[in-house]
């Protein structure tokens, strides 16, 4: 532990101590986590952002074809480039790749496949490979593959995939999948090395962020945005102006993230397919994102907030009682709001601009959380790990989303809010309960994994947020149904 730095990175990137102090910082994450550390410089000198690829692919890219430390010469930066124009297809050359095929050729293409097996009546199952980035819907794929790579049956996964053609189609002849391996017990003996503002900064790097850039309050709603990986069924919401980089962290985090932007809506994508059976979203990934849902068009809407509300209160999907399975997914709700010159928000209630259905107050219950993300700057090159960082070495993208994927197994975190957060009042509200007990379960894993943390930082950094991400959806319930106003509107924490 080192309390000079953990004081240090508290003062102005100007100060040269500061900057010393994180400079040094790079250099301790680089020995813990050895191979599992990359310099966060390296991705956007790359421009493989440009090639539509999200950061745990292009880092996974960048380790594969260039792999070494500090910034990207230009000779690497040829070399991934001159791989990615060869490998990764661009959206005008679909026709292109089916040529080669038809030709007889193979190629290997890096994208996300997924897998479905289509059962008929008296016909042999058929195994379907989709590539949306191709328009390949319907290659073979063999068991082989299913049984090594289970989760092409689940979310899909992203990889390089060798395809041939068949007379009668195209065929999947092999699958490299870019994965890293998760040993949460590494990750919870290596937070032992870092102090808490050390730890805190090194995940706002790995995001992407310059730590640097942020107040302490700041930085814990941008960290709050990875409760929903760490946390089963963890139901949030984020409002904010444009610009404020809401869906940035969930573009680049995990294949297990479904960032849904824009475009129509429907209770088949979300829940299940009753013609075919197939399910939807909710039930395929750990988290699932609606973005821009200001603007959001929603086919059938009175049928998918009635499915929400039964979702998200217990974790059960089904439409019209065809279809029913348990799914612990995370569902979250990032919406625009208009902010004053004050940069606060216009409007008496936060959700008024929301459809008028999500405004239901049966359904906002259901939501533990809302981030004020009107609280957070606007997203800047500024804001981004740039050369002028001081701090550039972070986890690879990879490992850390599923290292927080894989902490939800983890219900230490759980136990110890259970028997020390307990909500005051003559007659807390059970909801208020249950929601500010997760979210400071989920700040407590991101925050301390290795489960040793004191009662002062507890409530500074897991409690104090977690009441506050509550009252945010509390003020709005109150304010918009006198039925909550039998309990008081203030929710604070049980004196000892």
């Amino acid at each position: 532990m080192n309390p000079e730095l953990d004081a240090a990175m508290k003062i102005s990137t100007h100060d040269l101590p500061a900057r010393n102090a994180l400079v040094a910082l790079n250099i301790k994450v680089g020995e813990v986590f050895r191979s599992l550390a990359i310099d966060k410089r390296r991705l956007p000198a790359s421009q493989l952002n440009k090639r539509g690829i999200p950061a745990y692919v292009a880092e996974w890219v960048l380790e594969s074809v260039v792999p070494g430390q500090g910034e990207l010469t230009q000779d690497e930066a040829m070399k991934v480039l001159d791989w990615a124009a060869r490998i990764i297809p661009g959206p005008s050359e679909q026709h292109i790749i089916r040529h080669r095929l038809a030709q007889g050729q193979t190629v290997k293409v890096l994208t996300p496949l997924q897998a479905e097996i289509m059962l008929k009546k008296g016909k042999e199952p058929e195994r379907l490979g989709k590539l949306g980035l191709l328009g390949i819907a319907d290659a073979y794929i063999s068991d082989t593959l299913l049984e090594e790579h289970p989760d092409l049956l689940r979310q899909g996964m992203w990889g390089v995939v060798e395809l041939g053609a068949l007379k009668d189609g195209v065929a999947v002849l092999s699958f490299k999948p870019m994965q890293a391996t998760v040993n949460l017990s590494l990750f919870k003996e290596a937070r032992k090395k870092f102090t808490l503002t050390e730890w805190r900064a090194l995940l706002l790097t790995t995001l992407g962020f310059d730590p640097a850039a942020f107040t302490e309050e700041q930085e814990t709603w941008l960290l709050c945005r990875l409760l929903p990986l760490v946390q089963k069924n963890m139901h949030m919401m984020e409002l904010a102006p444009k610009g404020t980089g809401k869906s940035f962290t969930y573009e680049n985090i995990s294949p297990k993230v479904r960032l849904i932007s824009g475009g129509n809506i429907s209770p088949a994508v979300l829940f299940v397919n009753n013609a075919s059976g197939a399910w939807g979203l909710l039930a395929r990934f750990k988290v699932v994102v609606l973005d821009e849902v200001q603007t959001s068009k929603f086919e059938q809407p009175e049928e998918i907030v009635g499915g929400l509300k039964g979702y998200l209160a217990n974790g059960k999907l089904t439409r019209g009682g065809l279809h029913e399975t348990a799914s612990d997914c995370s569902f979250v709700m990032l919406a625009n709001i208009t902010l004053d010159d004050a940069q606060n928000p216009v409007k008496d209630s936060l959700v008024e601009e929301l459809p008028k259905f999500l405004r239901e107050t049966a359904f906002l219950d259901r939501i533990k959380a809302l981030i004020p993300g009107w609280e957070l700057p606007k997203l800047s090159s500024k804001l981004l790990i740039s050369s002028d960082s001081p701090l550039t070495v972070g986890l690879k993208s990879d490992f850390f989303g599923d290292a927080l994927v894989a902490l939800r197994e983890d219900l230490s975190a759980e136990r110890y809010c259970h028997q020390h957060v307990h909500l005051g009042g003559e007659k807390p509200y059970r909801r208020n309960e249950e929601a500010v007990r997760a979210i400071a379960a989920g700040l407590m894993k991101i925050q301390f994994p290795h489960g040793e943390v004191d009662p002062t930082d507890f409530y500074t950094y897991c409690l104090k947020p977690a009441l506050k991400l509550r009252q945010g959806i509390w003020t709005e319930l109150y304010s918009l149904d006198s039925e909550y106003r039998q309990y008081e509107l203030r929710i604070t924490q049980a004196k000892a």
